[in-house]
């Protein structure tokens, strides 16, 4: 790897780290770029997701001040994330790499979808908000979390989505949850992946070390920074990404 190309991909994970923290959908922008370096897909999805837990951890506790009060909330669906995240990693490691290969281009358009459909979703959960909805944050946390150990990108979209219909609260409170899910995710398929695939660390480190300071700078923006120009060049990406797996 080049001093230029490791200079690429720390500055991706920046990237990522403060797209993960506002809205999600980072690894739209550091999947492609592994790709484009020449990594094979399975490593490079299993070496972005362990790069990013850092980041994860750090975009936790820039909103730790929105987390204040809500650790009742946390136990059951952080469990039903990790349980779901264990049987997506899983997924990923016994299924053959082709079928990756041929799904993944439908898991970015469609990911590419729900960041462009996210001010409807975030309108239409503003309506149906309701409380006492445990089960069901739950269930459907769980069902989210394996797509996210599985692949994951715009799993922030979904879960802030699945918040504001579960849970009755202000929009950067839910966001501090979603931040707390989607940790709780990457972790767990980021301990299967080191324990069971090969993890090209240097890619996850460079990945880490910008991730952690894009976690911080997201904290810092996402209290007031609109997300539309993120969205769209995060649409770019993932289209660009989607098309050159699918060529």
């Amino acid at each position: 790897m080049s001093a230029l190309e490791a200079l690429a991909i720390a500055a991706t994970g920046i990237v990522a780290g403060t797209i993960n923290t506002v809205v999600g959908s980072g690894s739209l922008i550091t999947f492609p770029t592994l790709l484009a370096f020449g990594f094979p897909a399975l490593v490079a999805n299993v070496s972005n997701t362990v790069g990013l837990v850092p980041g994860s951890v750090s975009g936790v506790v820039a909103y730790r001040r929105e987390l204040r009060g809500q650790a009742i909330r946390l136990p059951a669906p952080a469990i039903a994330a990790a349980a779901g995240a264990a049987g997506g990693a899983v997924l990923l490691l016994e299924l053959p790499s082709s079928v990756f290969r041929h799904v993944v281009p439908g898991l970015i358009l469609a990911a590419c979808v729900l960041v462009l459909l996210q001010p409807t979703l975030a309108r239409r959960a503003g309506r149906a908000r309701t409380t006492g909805r445990a089960r069901g944050l739950s269930l459907a946390t769980f069902t989210t979390a394996i797509y996210g150990g599985y692949f994951g990108a715009a799993q922030g979209v979904i879960f802030i989505s699945l918040l504001g219909i579960f849970v009755d609260d202000d929009l950067q409170r839910l966001n501090a949850l979603k931040n707390v899910l989607a940790l709780v995710v990457n972790a767990v398929a980021a301990v299967i992946f080191i324990a069971a695939s090969h993890v090209s660390w240097e890619a996850a480190g460079l990945i880490a070390a910008g991730a952690v300071v894009g976690g911080q700078i997201g904290g810092a923006l996402g209290r007031r920074l609109h997300p539309a120009l993120l969205r769209v060049v995060i649409v770019a990406v993932g289209l660009t990404a989607a098309i050159v797996l699918l060529v």
